[in-house]
């Protein structure tokens, strides 16, 4: 891999961007000004930017591109239904289809509705937690991410020192009606998580959760203790799946961790690249977005202009028809488990405390010699390291995101791991 270190093209429109675009930045990923990329072409697991300069990339458009860039099967299914029309806000084939295939996945999925980010799926999904419950209150654990919405927001990235648990708002503009509606408790403590449930089961309309936290896997049996506590108080339990839907497995999180939610959200991987994202689960629940229920006191509103665009359908059947092949995820889970163990054997060697959790084809690095079991844990781990080390890997043409998780692709090879190991170890050696 040859990484061209001409910027000139990037600079002119790094300075265009910071003149229309607050950060130069399209959201909250940042780069330094002097490093950040813009990109003019993807393809497989490599990305090239507007100066030629090539990148593996282990950012992957923060998880959508399971398959890889310009997947062969995702461009000619959406060349083909662009060609055919891009939205009808009506009923259209290829969102039929999805949902067939979405259902016949899932394990909760009965029935299923589509908008187009996955801060709707979840916004929505606790709309019709509170409307089907008439609760009014959700638990969320610390650091859970659930997108950018108002409900979100709260206790996503800080974290009340105090003991007590208090919420933390992370936005400015967020209103004390929204967010006082938000209890938090500590991802993996099953114990906690039963008492919080219980002492609120008569205001608490769900539990919305990652059952992988970002990259913390759940520790034994405390699925299996939140799934109980929700079901036996009448609270109904959100599987936040928009990271780990087809990821962890074809049937996502709840066929690989055997635990089965009343609602699950879904995005990144059933668009393949393009937006869309979903509400799943029990028939009974979704059936409050029944339009005929329209100026009754149950109906519960959820949709958008451009919820079940026939393009991003298109790409998410082709993009599902791939990962549904034989050996897909098998071979996914080797590629990423071989990068995620070189790196922790990696630190060993150099004599850098540094931990990797995940599985497969999503980890994330932390540099610290504690294990990474909730919030609190990541938060105690040297961020500014992980920074360097991130910028590091971009200077010597790997792209990942400071402080973030590494995605794999089944585009990702055994050529792309030797190089990135070289290139991390490199990098290592280095930060110190």
């Amino acid at each position: 891999m040859r990484v061209v270190q001409a910027r000139e093209r990037t600079a002119e429109l790094v300075g265009r961007a910071a003149k229309v675009l607050p950060g130069a930045s399209l959201g909250s990923f940042q780069l330094p000004l002097d490093q950040t990329v813009v990109i003019a072409e993807g393809r497989g697991p490599r990305l090239w930017d507007v100066d030629g300069n090539e990148y593996i990339d282990y950012v992957l458009g923060s998880g959508p591109m399971l398959l890889g860039h310009a997947h062969p099967a995702v461009v000619e299914a959406v060349q083909r239904q662009a060609a055919q029309g891009s939205t009808f806000y009506c009923l259209n084939e290829p969102i039929i289809a999805l949902s067939e295939v979405i259902i016949d996945a899932v394990p909760c999925a009965e029935a299923i509705k589509f908008v187009s980010t996955g801060t709707e799926a979840t916004f929505h999904a606790l709309r019709l937690a509170r409307a089907f419950t008439g609760k009014q209150n959700i638990l969320k654990f610390e650091g859970g991410f659930h997108g950018v919405h108002d409900y979100a927001l709260v206790s996503a990235f800080g974290m009340d020192t105090t003991g007590e648990r208090r919420r933390v708002v992370d936005s400015a503009g967020i209103p004390q009606a929204a967010s006082g509606t938000v209890i938090v408790a500590p991802y993996n403590d099953a114990e906690t998580a039963r008492e919080v449930i219980a002492a609120h089961a008569g205001t608490l309309a769900a539990v919305i959760m990652e059952p992988m936290q970002r990259a913390i896997t759940p520790v034994p049996g405390f699925l299996e203790a939140v799934r109980e506590a929700t079901t036996e108080h009448g609270v109904l339990l959100i599987f936040d799946e928009v990271v780990t839907g087809f990821r962890l497995a074809y049937g996502g999180a709840q066929e690989y961790f055997g635990v089965v939610p009343d609602l699950a959200t879904y995005a990144k991987a059933i668009g393949g690249g393009y937006p869309l994202a979903a509400v799943c689960g029990r028939r009974d629940i979704l059936a409050l977005t029944n339009p005929q229920q329209r100026g009754t006191s149950a109906y519960a509103v959820l949709g958008g202009t451009l919820s079940g665009n026939p393009v991003a359908a298109a790409a998410g059947l082709a993009t599902l028809g791939e990962l549904k092949q034989s050996g897909v995820h098998a071979r996914l889970f080797a590629t990423g488990n071989r990068l995620r163990e070189g790196i922790a054997a990696l630190g060993h060697d150099l004599g850098i405390p540094l931990q990797v959790p995940g599985v497969g084809p999503v980890f994330q690095v932390f540099f610290t010699d504690h294990p990474i079991v909730n919030h609190a844990d990541t938060l105690a781990a040297d961020a500014p390291r992980a920074t360097r080390f991130a910028m590091e890997l971009l200077r010597r043409g790997i792209f990942h995101a400071p402080n973030t998780k590494f995605y794999l692709s089944t585009a990702h090879t055994d050529t792309e791991i030797n190089q990135t190991l070289t290139v991390i170890e490199d990098a290592l050696r280095t930060i110190g």
